[in-house]
Protein backbone atom coordinates (compact mmCIF):
# COMPACT_ATOMS: atom_id res chain seq x y z
CA UNK A 1 0.00 0.00 0.00
CA UNK A 2 2.89 2.54 0.92
CA UNK A 3 4.73 1.84 -2.45
CA UNK A 4 1.57 2.41 -3.94
CA UNK A 5 0.64 5.63 -2.36
CA UNK A 6 4.20 6.66 -3.08
CA UNK A 7 3.53 6.25 -7.00
CA UNK A 8 0.44 8.16 -6.20
CA UNK A 9 1.90 11.25 -4.56
CA UNK A 10 4.84 11.72 -6.72
CA UNK A 11 7.59 9.24 -6.68
CA UNK A 12 10.50 9.45 -8.83
CA UNK A 13 9.02 9.02 -11.89
CA UNK A 14 12.07 7.83 -14.26
CA UNK A 15 11.37 9.89 -17.50
CA UNK A 16 10.71 13.14 -14.93
CA UNK A 17 14.40 12.44 -13.52
CA UNK A 18 15.64 12.10 -17.03
CA UNK A 19 14.12 15.26 -17.89
CA UNK A 20 15.14 17.01 -15.43
CA UNK A 21 19.28 15.70 -16.14
CA UNK A 22 18.31 16.79 -19.64
CA UNK A 23 17.46 20.63 -18.98
CA UNK A 24 20.47 20.57 -16.36
CA UNK A 25 22.58 20.03 -19.26
CA UNK A 26 21.17 22.25 -21.27
CA UNK A 27 21.69 25.05 -18.72
CA UNK A 28 25.16 24.23 -18.35
CA UNK A 29 25.94 24.27 -21.85
CA UNK A 30 24.23 27.43 -22.42
CA UNK A 31 26.09 29.11 -18.90
CA UNK A 32 29.12 28.04 -20.60
CA UNK A 33 28.46 29.37 -24.39
CA UNK A 34 27.43 32.84 -22.41
CA UNK A 35 30.46 32.95 -20.91
CA UNK A 36 32.07 32.10 -24.04
CA UNK A 37 30.62 34.79 -25.80
CA UNK A 38 31.05 37.31 -23.62
CA UNK A 39 34.75 36.72 -23.41
CA UNK A 40 34.76 37.08 -27.12
CA UNK A 41 32.89 40.54 -26.75
CA UNK A 42 35.38 41.54 -23.87
CA UNK A 43 38.41 40.99 -26.34
CA UNK A 44 36.44 42.70 -29.50
CA UNK A 45 35.42 45.71 -27.61
CA UNK A 46 39.16 46.03 -26.25
CA UNK A 47 40.49 45.10 -29.79
CA UNK A 48 38.24 48.36 -30.92
CA UNK A 49 39.40 50.53 -28.31
CA UNK A 50 42.83 50.11 -28.96
CA UNK A 51 42.26 50.45 -32.69
CA UNK A 52 40.30 54.19 -31.79
CA UNK A 53 42.98 55.07 -29.91
CA UNK A 54 45.38 54.31 -32.52
CA UNK A 55 43.90 56.47 -34.94
CA UNK A 56 43.60 59.35 -32.22
CA UNK A 57 46.90 59.44 -31.75
CA UNK A 58 47.59 59.82 -35.22
CA UNK A 59 47.90 63.73 -35.61
CA UNK A 60 48.21 64.82 -39.32
CA UNK A 61 46.24 67.85 -39.97
CA UNK A 62 44.07 68.08 -42.87
CA UNK A 63 43.01 70.37 -44.58
CA UNK A 64 39.19 70.88 -44.46
CA UNK A 65 37.84 70.68 -47.85
CA UNK A 66 36.39 73.50 -49.75
CA UNK A 67 32.73 73.38 -50.73
CA UNK A 68 32.17 72.53 -54.65
CA UNK A 69 30.95 75.23 -56.94
CA UNK A 70 27.40 74.67 -57.83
Amino acid sequence: MAKALLGYVGGSDPRLLAEMRRLQKRVQDLESELSRIQDENDALNAAAQHQESLLDSIDIDVPQAEPALT
